[in-house]
C-alpha cells in the first residue's frame, strides 16, 4: 500500500486529507501535536472512518527533527499541514511562529532529503498561502457597487506577482514557500507548493483570526455578534474544501508534471465573495438577521484577494466544482449538527486567549 504523511493531520485541511486517502486505500500516518483546540475531536473524526485501520497517529512537533525524520523516511507522499495559522499570534509570539513555520518546513524538507534513495523520493505539497504575495500596493483596486476588485486582474493573482512578505506569519510561511520549491531545484525533491486563497468546510473551528468563513458560519449558527472590521465589501476567493484535497490528489498522481511547481489556488473568479455576500447567505439560512457591528480597518488588510487559478487549471487538470452557495449550506448544517462542540470549542478559545 502507498503510504501518506499528513503533518498536521488532526487539523482541518490535514484530517479532511488524510480521510480523503484512506478511502483510497491509502495507509496513512498523522503527525500532529494536537496544539490547537478541537483538534482531539477531528482526530477522533479521523478514527471513526472504516478504513481507520491502515491509520496510525504520531503525537508529535515538527520542530523535533528526531521524532520527525522516521515518520517522512516512510512516506511515498507528504502533505505538510502543520505549523501556526494566525497572523496576529504571528506578532505577539514571532519566534514561536518563526520555529513552527520556518523551521519545521525545513526539518520535513531535510528529513525528505536525507531519506532519499534510488527507489525513495516522496512527493511532498507544500500548504503555503496568498500572504507571501503582502499588501499588493501597486496593484490597482476599485469600488465596483458593493465588491472590490481588481482594476487590471481580471483573472486574480497569477503566480508571477512578486513576493513580498509582510507580518511574521508571512515570512516564515514565505521561507517555508522558498525552501520548499528550492529543494526541487538543488536536491530534486518532487516538492509542489500551493499559495492557497480561504479554504472552507465542515470540521472546521473557525476564529476571528483564521477561519473567516467559518467563524461566521458558527456565530451565525450561535447567535453571537460579529463584527466587520471595514465596510464589508472587501473580496475573496473561497474554495471548498473537497475542492483543495482532490487538487492534492492530482499532483500526487502527477508528479512527472507537479514536481517543482507553484500554484495559486482558491475559488478563482467564479467564486469570489465579499463579507456582506457572506452574511446574506448565511441571514437566508438561519431565517433572520445576524448581530453586526463594524469598527476600522486593521492595518494590512487587502480590500481584495483573488486567486488566478488557470495555471493550476492547466497543468493539473483540476477545476472547483463546489459553488459557494452549496459549501456555505453544508458548512451551516454541519454546525447546527454540532452546535454543543463548537460551543464547548468558543469557550477553550476564550479561556486560552484569556490566559494568554
Amino acid at each position: 500500500m502507498p503510504h501518506l504523511l499528513v503533518t498536521g493531520g488532526a487539523g482541518f485541511i490535514g484530517s479532511h486529507t488524510a480521510r480523503h486517502f484512506l478511502g483510497l486505500g491509502w495507509d496513512v500516518t498523522v503527525y500532529d501535536n494536537l496544539s490547537r483546540p478541537g483538534s482531539e475531536h477531528a482526530l477522533e473524526w479521523l478514527r471513526s472512518h472504516p478504513a481507520s485501520s491502515r491509520l496510525t497517529f504520531i503525537r508529535g512537533d515538527v520542530r523535533d527533527y528526531e521524532a520527525l525524520a522516521p515518520a517522512v523516511a516512510k512516506a511515498d507522499a507528504i502533505l505538510h499541514a502543520a505549523g501556526q495559522t494566525a497572523v496576529t499570534t504571528s506578532v505577539a509570539a514571532p519566534r514561536d511562529d518563526f520555529e513552527a513555520n520556518a523551521l519545521g518546513t525545513f526539518n520535513v524538507l531535510e528529513a525528505a532529503r536525507e531519506s532519499l534513495s534510488g527507489d525513495h523520493n516522496p512527493v511532498i505539497i507544500y500548504t503555503s498561502t496568498n500572504k507571501v504575495y503582502g499588501g499588493m500596493e501597486d496593484v490597482g483596486v476599485e469600488l465596483a457597487g458593493d465588491h472590490y476588485r481588481y482594476a487590471h486582474l481580471p483573472q486574480g493573482v497569477p503566480e508571477t506577482q512578486p513576493l513580498d512578505f509582510h507580518s511574521p506569519y508571512g515570512c516564515s510561511k514565505g521561507t517555508g514557500d522558498q525552501y520548499t520549491r528550492d529543494y526541487a531545484r538543488i536536491y530534486g525533491l518532487r516538492t509542489v507548493v500551493f499559495r492557497q486563497s480561504c479554504i472552507y468546510g465542515v470540521w472546521q473551528f473557525g476564529t476571528e483570526d483564521q477561519g473567516w468563513l467559518a467563524h461566521f458560519t458558527i456565530a451565525a449558527l450561535l447567535d453571537l455578534p460579529l463584527t466587520i472590521y471595514g465596510d464589508g465589501k472587501q473580496v475573496r476567493d473561497v474554495l471548498y474544501i473537497d475542492d483543495l484535497v482532490d487538487a492534492y490528489e492530482r499532483a500526487i498522481a502527477l508528479p512527472d508534471v507537479s514536481a517543482g511547481q507553484i500554484f495559486n489556488i482558491g475559488g478563482g473568479p467564479e467564486r469570489a465573495i465579499s463579507l456582506l455576500d457572506l452574511i446574506a447567505i448565511l441571514e437566508e439560512l438561519r431565517g433572520r438577521p445576524m448581530s453586526i457591528s463594524y469598527d476600522e480597518w486593521r492595518p494590512g488588510d487587502q480590500r481584495v484577494y483573488v486567486s488566478d487559478i488557470t495555471k493550476v487549471q492547466a497543468t493539473l487538470g483540476w477545476s472547483p466544482s463546489v459553488d459557494v452557495e452549496t459549501g456555505v449550506r453544508r458548512l451551516f448544517e454541519w454546525a447546527a449538527e454540532h452546535r454543543d462542540l463548537l460551543t464547548s470549542i468558543r469557550a477553550e478559545v476564550a479561556n486560552k486567549t484569556t490566559r494568554s
